[in-house]
């Protein structure tokens, strides 16, 4: 199987060069991230509070990770939004993709509910 076709960019994080691999015609998004990872670091950097790189690294990372699922959750709730119908609701009352459930992946979930629904006691049922 042929691998894709690559190339390397030099690109510069916190002042720091790094040399990254990165497949023909992606060059833009490359380094549309680059500069979001860039922004992301210095920022946390001149706010003077974390000093090593490492922890700047994790720090913005995390940042970038938690404004992407933000955006993502946007995204699906006004796509569940837009359609007309509610999904049909799974034996726990749990929407329904169509598709059929593994029967281990059903199983822990039922035993999670049975759990919480025990932790719960007299404050009433999960579901």
């Amino acid at each position: 199987m042929n691998k894709p076709a690559s190339k390397q960019i030099e690109v510069q994080i916190m002042g720091q060069s790094y040399l990254l691999a990165c497949p023909t015609g992606g060059e833009s998004s490359l380094l549309d991230a680059v500069e979001r990872v860039d922004t992301a670091m210095c920022r946390i950097r001149d706010a003077g509070k974390v000093k090593a790189r490492d922890r700047i690294a994790v720090l913005a990372s995390l940042n970038l990770a938690f404004e992407l699922s933000q955006k993502e959750a946007q995204s699906f709730s006004a796509s569940s939004f837009a359609q007309s119908e509610p999904a049909p609701l799974q034996e726990h009352g749990f929407p329904s993709s169509g598709e059929p459930v593994d029967p281990a992946s059903q199983a822990r979930m039922d035993d999670l509910i049975r759990r919480l629904d025990h932790s719960l006691g007299s404050d009433g049922q999960l579901l």
